[in-house]
């Protein structure tokens, strides 16, 4: 229990000057400049934002090209191909490219490639698909930017491409009619964190703008802040925004298939969350494109009837379970396997693989293990000679970075900082290992491998007031790049003795100068043995609040604590 560091954000002067200018509490402007908003306008931007604030889209580079090619394509008839990805971000930026140009009056298919057969992005032998359907025009969403073979081929066919992803380039970037990625050094675009979903929201909101048909705007940012939550993307700038008021727009659902998700994930009476989106929603549709069957997912969205899409929500359920105990089973063999032989100890980076491993679900496995063992974590699925791989790292570490440095080894490979996926040949994976330990020995402190709560500062309990809950549940909605804050408070006395609940969780009295809350130690049973009635300890810990009987009750979610 005491091998965590506590890692406490220094004050800084900014934070005064926001919370007298913007009249909140310190802790809460402590917690704004923490995040790196240093100004009040930064800070009243991020609390009261709202979408007058999104971005001009034609400032992002090629928008205006895209923008006339598809009225031309639309204006002439000529079909258009959307090509997406099989995760959560790429089935709903097809979905939403698909019904916004639908309602423009286009001639409009789609081609998502199944994960298990074709594997990640758009191949050169994929020419044959828009060929065939006759369409003139492809639009990839959620990929496309290495694609420069197949956009060469497709030009020598007559078919023209746009180009809308949010990862990073290779060396060359595709011949393409436009390249839509805010990553892009010259982009233009202000903010270059968009997910997937957020790039084809930009070429919605530019269509319809030129359209006149912007009103319905509002409309897609349900699925934006699904996708954006999905694919881990930060939640400031546009993203927040997208968030923010896609959740407002979640409470009021006219899709048939989404609002049977919903209902089928226990949400239809009461307001959605951002952890709803990462922990029930999108793993459902995620399941769809993990386990081979993706279409399933993009069906949804079209249903026209309560029956078809209660089916079809059944069958993405059905799917999420066998994804869950495939996964399960997995992570155990894995970790069985590092704890066996002593691999964290031996490796600043894991990697493993197996015949037996599906490989639709090893970047989550690959996720649970970077939590579990504090690393990077690169997990390979073989299959006909070759190995497929997905990783995940912790905050310190970009593992894109590393495998850069390898990819003469790759057959593909790409991803994000803290996310990626590569193919190789198996019998290359031996060298893979040689190359990878010693980049990661060099590039990887011993320090960014210690476990380390990072906290916002210290919190009082007698500062825990209507008008302090107030205030902060403006920093909503919480993720990557705007965590819940974690507060630390000293002195604090155990009222009565701890008790376990489900056989997995910890609840106790804390009183601190006394004032009293209710504390749970989530998956912290284990604190039973060393945690007595009448210890005093220091809590690391988040706020609850919860509705009981009609009222609102405060409770703290204990991340850690010191006796």
């Amino acid at each position: 229990m005491n091998e965590t560091t506590w890692v406490v954000a220094p004050p800084r002067p900014e934070a005064e000057t926001i919370a007298q200018a913007l009249s909140i509490p310190p802790a809460i402007a402590r917690i704004l400049v923490n995040r790196k908003l240093l100004t009040v306008e930064a800070a009243r931007a991020f609390l009261f934002g709202d979408t007058d604030a999104l971005h001009d889209p034609f400032l992002m580079k090629g928008m205006d090209r895209a923008v006339s090619r598809i009225q031309d394509a639309i204006s002439k008839g000529e079909k258009i191909l959307v090509f997406g990805d099989y995760d959560v971000d790429g089935v709903l930026s097809t979905v939403m490219l698909m019904k916004a140009l639908t309602s423009l009056g286009a001639k409009v298919e789609y081609f998502i490639p199944e994960r298990l057969i074709d594997g990640y992005g758009i191949k050169d032998e994929h020419v044959d698909i828009p060929v065939q359907k006759g369409a003139g025009l492809v639009i990839s969403v959620d990929c496309g930017i290495k694609a420069v073979e197949f956009t060469a081929r497709a030009k020598a066919k007559g078919v023209d491409v746009i180009i809308t992803d949010h990862h990073r380039p290779g060396e060359t970037l595709p011949d393409a009619v436009a390249v839509l990625d805010p990553v892009l050094a010259d982009s233009g675009y202000p903010y270059p964190g968009l997910a997937g979903v957020g790039v084809a929201f930009k070429l919605i909101q530019a269509l319809l703008g030129k359209a006149g048909k912007d009103a319905g705007l509002p409309h897609y940012m349900k699925l934006v802040s699904i996708g954006t939550v999905a694919d881990v993307a930060e939640l400031k700038g546009e993203n927040r925004i997208f968030v923010k008021y896609g959740l407002k727009g979640l409470r009021n659902v006219s899709n048939t298939g989404l609002r049977s998700l919903i209902e089928a994930c226990g949400l239809g009476n009461r307001n959605i969350s951002e952890g709803d989106l990462g922990f029930r929603i999108g793993p459902r549709i995620n399941a769809a494109g993990r386990m081979g069957m993706t279409d399933l997912a993009v069906r949804l969205f079209f249903a026209e009837t309560a029956g078809e899409s209660m089916a079809l929500v059944q069958k993405l359920d059905e799917l999420n379970s066998v994804r869950q105990k495939t996964e399960e089973k997995i992570f155990n063999e894995a970790r069985e396997r590092i704890e066996e032989r002593g691999l964290d100890k031996r490796y600043k980076c894991l990697v493993l693989g197996s015949p037996e491993w599906h490989r639709g679900v090893i970047g989550i496995v690959a996720s649970k293990l970077k939590d579990c063992f504090n690393r990077p974590v690169l997990l390979f699925a073989y299959e006909d000679g070759k190995a497929y791989g997905s990783g995940r790292s912790i905050s310190e570490v970009p593992l894109i970075d590393l495998l850069e440095d390898c990819r003469h080894l790759f057959l593909s490979y790409g991803g994000h900082r803290l996310a990626v996926g590569c193919t190789l040949l198996r019998e290359r994976l031996a060298a893979f290992k040689e190359a990878l330990n010693p980049l990661a020995d060099a590039r990887i402190s011993e320090d960014s491998l210690k476990r380390k709560i990072r906290l916002d500062g210290p919190l009082e309990f007698a500062a825990i007031g209507d008008r302090f809950l107030e205030t902060l549940s403006l920093l909503v909605p919480f993720g990557v790049g705007n965590p819940k804050p974690l507060f630390f408070a000293e002195n604090v006395d155990v009222v009565g003795e701890p008790q376990v609940l489900q056989r997995k969780h910890l609840k106790f009295l804390a009183r601190q100068n006394g004032r009293v809350f209710e504390a749970l130690g989530w998956d912290k049973a284990e604190w039973r043995h060393v945690l007595r009635r009448g210890d005093r300890v220091s809590l690391a810990f988040s706020l609850m609040t919860s509705e009981y009987l009609g009222e609102e009750k405060v409770s703290l979610s204990i991340e850690d604590l010191k006796t």
